[in-house]
């Protein structure tokens, strides 16, 4: 059984932990190592691993405490190379190649935003459970079978974009990043419309925007339109 718990979401940190009861692992290391290990009880000598996404500080400004720390972290070569860091415990891995951590078996998958070579995972445990895990992107061109479990961006709302640009509370020029690099509700809902959400047990939506979103519209539609139980990280 895949358990989820959101240690931090949103610009000022991402990381989330994850276990399918034989490897835990941590999705992102946007905060210190420290307040991951005060989250966690300080028990973070049994972590697997942790898969990083991409080299913007708010998912990786705990790496380094994280690489001392023993834990081996997974991202793109592109994404070490942006970060600029050299551990033997950093582990490249590539786009639509498997790989194992513990009892995991994880697909990296390319996604859209704008960095190097960002990633978004997904991952099977041995009882076939799926999760996929995909932030800071603003579309999802692959298509899932049998999905189970979901972390995944839901940074803003057009309309509610539009109002504060129209009010002067968003600069103008904020919404040509938005829209090339983060992923809106409306996209959102077109990415679970086109997949197959049969055996899917809960939807986590991350990363929400601080001025942007509504955490209560995007909860009450999501779960509209997949009759799912629905988290806000």
């Amino acid at each position: 059984m895949i358990e989820i718990k959101t240690l931090a979401s949103g610009s000022k940190g991402n990381c989330y932990h994850v276990t399918d009861g034989s490897s835990p692992l941590i999705l992102e290391c946007g905060i210190p190592f420290k307040s991951i290990r005060k989250a966690l009880d300080f028990k973070t000598s049994n972590l697997a691993g942790c898969l990083v996404t991409h080299e913007h500080k708010d998912h990786c400004s705990g790496l380094n405490d994280a690489l001392k720390a023993g834990i081996d972290c997974y991202m793109s070569p592109g994404t070490a190379e942006a970060i600029g860091v050299n551990h033997h415990r950093v582990k490249k891995v590539e786009t639509k190649k498997q790989f194992q951590i513990g009892s995991w078996t994880i697909l990296p998958f390319d996604v859209e935003h704008d960095v190097s070579e960002p990633f978004g995972f997904l991952l099977v445990n041995k009882e076939g459970e799926k999760l996929l895990f995909a932030t800071d992107t603003y579309y999802i061109r692959y298509k899932f079978k049998g999905l189970t479990h979901l972390l995944i961006e839901c940074n803003y709302s057009m309309d509610i974009l539009n109002e504060n640009i129209d009010s002067g509370r968003v600069h103008r020029g904020m919404k040509k990043r938005l829209v090339k690099s983060h992923f809106s509700l409306e996209n959102v809902k077109e990415f679970l419309k086109a997949n197959d959400l049969s055996k899917v047990q809960e939807v986590h939506l991350l990363h929400l925007s601080d001025s942007n979103s509504d955490e209560e519209q995007f909860k009450r539609e999501i779960q509209e339109i997949t009759g799912k139980v629905v988290y806000i990280a």
